[in-house]
């Protein structure tokens, strides 16, 4: 029953990360939900990155992915500023920075520049899809290296992607990592 119920609960997750506000009205959150073989090659892929990078909490957490239920994957699109032309990318025009978006197959983690509303757009989905798991007892785990796995692998077609590992058991596995 537990498993079917955190199903639900990402569902609902969804539902919270599209409803979240967005800058202007426009919405350009992506969300996925990741299980069984796909949860299992991201935990390797995520085990491969850490070796690759000499960071051992990428290890930590392809441990505690592949002990997880599932991941929720929710990821922005940044070719599609706001147009503000505010500057917070780093470029005084938002044409400017769209000319200069790398796609991060030059080592980087994620594509950017990235407009700074689109980001927060993604915060705010972020902080609404865990509200919503913990509102339902859903234990979860918010994660960078997940993000970054899922994007190499194609997962979902964004600029940023961010994973939440989610669990249902007796103990939160994500507690004393």
């Amino acid at each position: 029953m537990e498993d079917d119920a955190v199903d639900i609960v990402v569902r609902l997750m969804a539902l919270a990360a599209r409803t979240a506000p967005k800058s202007k009205g426009q919405d350009d959150i992506v969300t996925a939900h990741i299980t069984g073989v796909q949860k299992d090659e991201l935990a390797a892929r995520i085990f491969e990155l850490g070796d690759a990078k000499s960071m051992d909490f990428f290890k930590r957490d392809s441990v505690s992915v592949k002990q997880a239920h599932s991941v929720f994957l929710i990821g922005v699109r940044n070719t599609k500023p706001v147009g503000l032309n505010c500057g917070a990318c780093g470029f005084k025009t938002c044409a400017k920075m769209l000319g200069t978006i790398d796609d991060g197959e030059d080592g980087t983690d994620f594509a950017g520049p990235s407009c700074v509303f689109k980001t927060l757009d993604l915060g705010i989905a972020l902080g609404s899809a865990i509200k919503t798991a913990a509102m339902h007892n859903v234990d979860n785990r918010i994660m960078y290296t997940v993000g970054l796995a899922a994007r190499s692998l194609g997962y979902i077609d964004c600029g940023v992607i961010i994973g939440i590992a989610l669990s249902a058991s007796g103990k939160n596995i994500f507690f004393d990592r």
